[in-house]
């Protein structure tokens, strides 16, 4: 007997037990509605996902080439799609997962409307994105098994045993387009209580890998612009356990936290760390602060901050906004140190910024954190705020050069241009681009590979050129040739964007609860037929 001939079955018992009061309820109806329903809460999405990643962690920690994905979404919608494309162009959504990003919260999802990622947006509206992504990608479940559910119809009504079977089959063996989002709570929103409560709310709404950063909260900027502050690593660690204590609570005991270090471009602290003895972490943290040794008594002035460092006095470099400087050089340093901290203090995963995207360095990190951390894993931005197609291109010049190669045809410093588009180099630096994921998953340990904003600039380019066009000479061409026509050639479900937005799911539900009384909208004067 299949599951769903078992949920039949239960709700067939269920109806009886009422003494005729539930005559009007159809057991089959009814099974349908309960396995297009499979999570009911969104702790329920968080328990489960976060499985899902421990699996997936493991098969990595077995097989590098077993690396995962995502792609950052701003809308439910958006992350519907995405999943919906991935289980028709792969058959399964294995190792491919959401990303939250704080920069699309604050860029378009706050009441204020668009603002820089300084942490500015509202608290809620992060849990909120959550909650809606993983309301999308459950009515995705509901709309493609409903699909199933009305094949199944029509076969039991025409007597196909077989296709009975199948249909039931597919049922039963069907994937959700519900997956692991990592969800970024930037640098906590405040002190650690202040982060032990978003993270609550986001794990109720269905986070179950939190991404925290260790940048000053107040100060918080975007990873690739300047002015970033880092905390002392007592106070990240705080925040670390504020989210576990938060998984703990909610009943997500095996919950994920990525721990970001943005130390390898952030050249400044708000804070001197607390330190009880040479080489405890407070003593490593102030280890990298620039400052001036101080000879005698005379050359303290006025308000200045003194602190013993390498057994020596020393004068912190502290500039006007009252913030600390860290000596030149010292990020690759200060990056390895974070990680291996935040590890081995409950973090799972890390997060290391770079400035660019280029495997070795990142290896070079990876390499010395696994000294002290053996199975350290990545998550990695590979952000939109690189220049891919320069950096990938210079990588390969600068290669070729130290092979001897002669590289004199080439302008290294104007590779962007597209006359470089055919050439070797441009084909080699494509090649290198392509295979990135794959050799840095290999060669640099990163487990997953995100992109944090793709569909915010997807958005933004397919708006431009339907909007070149429509408003121009092609009109109404514009968007046939370029959208709806594409749409119905390359199987994009939005086509019927009636049944899409839940039509059809509507009038099912409607012919259950009002039998042939139902005021159905998928009849013959419904457009969407056009199509199919």
């Amino acid at each position: 007997m299949s599951a769903f001939q078992r949920e039949i079955k239960a709700i067939a018992q269920l109806r009886e037990a009422q003494a005729g009061k539930w005559d009007g309820i159809n057991p089959q109806h009814a099974a349908r509605m309960r396995l297009q329903n499979r999570f009911k809460t969104g702790l329920d999405i968080a328990k489960y996902t976060a499985q899902i990643m421990r699996d997936d962690m493991a098969a990595y920690d077995a097989d590098s080439a077993q690396y995962t994905q995502s792609l950052g979404c701003w809308h439910g919608f958006i992350g519907q799609q995405k999943l919906i494309s991935i289980k028709k162009h792969f058959g399964t959504t294995k190792r491919r997962y959401l990303y939250l990003s704080g920069w699309m919260v604050a860029a378009l999802r706050s009441e204020f409307g668009p603002l820089p990622d300084q942490s500015m947006h509202e608290k809620t509206a992060v849990p909120a994105l959550i909650e809606e992504l993983y309301t999308f990608l459950k009515q995705a479940d509901a709309w493609e098994l409903n699909h199933l559910f009305r094949s199944l119809e029509e076969a039991q009504q025409a007597g196909n045993d077989v296709k009975v079977k199948e249909i039931e089959s597919k049922i039963d063996g069907f994937e959700t387009h519900v997956v692991p989002i990592i969800a970024d709570i930037d640098a906590g929103f405040g002190n650690e209580e202040a982060t032990y409560l978003l993270a609550k709310k986001m794990i109720e709404a269905g986070a179950c890998a939190i991404q925290l950063e260790n940048q000053v909260s107040d100060v918080k900027q975007c990873g690739h612009q300047d002015g970033k502050v880092t905390v002392p690593h007592a106070e990240f660690l705080a925040k670390i356990n504020a989210v576990r204590y938060a998984f703990l609570e909610m009943g997500v005991d095996d919950g994920v936290i990525v721990a970001r270090t943005d130390s390898l471009g952030a050249g400044l602290t708000q804070q001197i760390a607390v330190t009880n003895e040479p080489g405890d972490l407070g003593d490593q943290y102030n280890s990298f602060l620039d400052g001036e040794e101080i000879a005698s008594a005379s050359d303290i002035n006025n308000g200045d901050v003194v602190l013993k460092q390498d057994g020596k006095l020393i004068k912190p470099k502290r500039l006007a906004s009252g913030l600390y400087q860290f000596k030149k050089g010292s990020g690759e340093d200060r990056v390895v140190l974070d990680c291996i901290t935040s590890l081995q203090h409950g973090a799972d995963l890390l997060w290391i910024e770079t400035e660019k995207p280029h495997v070795g360095q990142i290896a070079g990190m990876v390499n010395r954190i696994r000294e002290a951390v053996p199975n350290a894993k990545l998550v990695y931005n590979n952000s939109p705020s690189f220049n891919w197609t320069l950096n990938f291109r210079q990588q390969v010049f600068d290669a070729w050069e130290q092979e001897g190669k002669d590289v004199s045809n080439y302008d290294r410093a104007s590779l962007m241009s597209v006359e470089y588009d055919d050439t070797e180099l441009g084909k080699e630096a494509d090649r290198w681009t392509q295979n990135f994921q794959r050799d840095a998953a290999r060669e640099a340990g990163i487990f997953h590979h995100l992109i944090t904003l793709p569909t915010y600039h997807t958005a933004a380019l397919s708006t431009d050129n339907l909007s070149k066009g429509y408003f121009g000479d092609e009109g109404m061409l514009a968007y046939v040739a370029g959208v709806q026509r594409k749409e119905i050639r390359e199987g994009i479900a939005t086509v019927k964007h009636q049944d899409m937005a839940g039509s059809n799911l509507g009038d099912d539900h409607k012919e259950f609860f009002s039998g042939e009384g139902a005021l159905k909208a998928g009849g013959k004067d419904n457009t969407m037929g056009q199509f199919g």
